[in-house]
């Protein structure tokens, strides 16, 4: 083999390497990007606020599960959303509201399932507002 076979053989490669790139570019969905990256940037600095206050007031949740449900335990009644989202699929985040007469709320596991989730409490207790975020594996 002469060295003009081994060239145009290289760029045959390498032009099907990238056509092939392209395409599996395109066919990949789009759950990695965040659409709202710019929005939540904005809204940083009252995170972190909220994040803080839970460490100031010591009013961190306790989280706990067994089969049938999901109890969040506060330390004062608390009014919120929790929102359990799943690293891996999207299509399984889910949103609950809550608002607690007492210290706990009891959360069905009907429709949460096994696995790895990044639990977010946003909730309002005494004028002051909070915001924990905690990794929780469900059995």
């Amino acid at each position: 083999m002469n060295w003009g076979k081994g060239i145009i053989g290289g760029m045959i490669a390498f032009m099907l390497f990238i056509i092939g790139m392209g395409i599996y570019m395109f066919t990949v969905p789009e759950d990695g990007y965040d659409h709202q990256y710019y929005e939540k940037g904005l809204s940083f600095n009252n995170d972190f606020n909220k994040e803080r206050q839970v460490t100031i007031d010591n009013a961190r949740p306790v989280i706990t599960a067994d089969r049938q449900a999901v109890a969040l335990t506060f330390t004062v009644p608390a009014k919120g959303v929790v929102k359990f989202v799943r690293p891996s699929d999207a299509h399984l985040d889910r949103e609950y509201e809550f608002n607690t007469n007492g210290d706990v709320f009891l959360l069905s596991r009907q429709n949460i399932p096994d696995g790895e989730w990044q639990v977010v409490i946003d909730w309002k207790s005494n004028n002051k507002a909070y915001l924990y975020q905690q990794k929780f594996y469900l059995k």
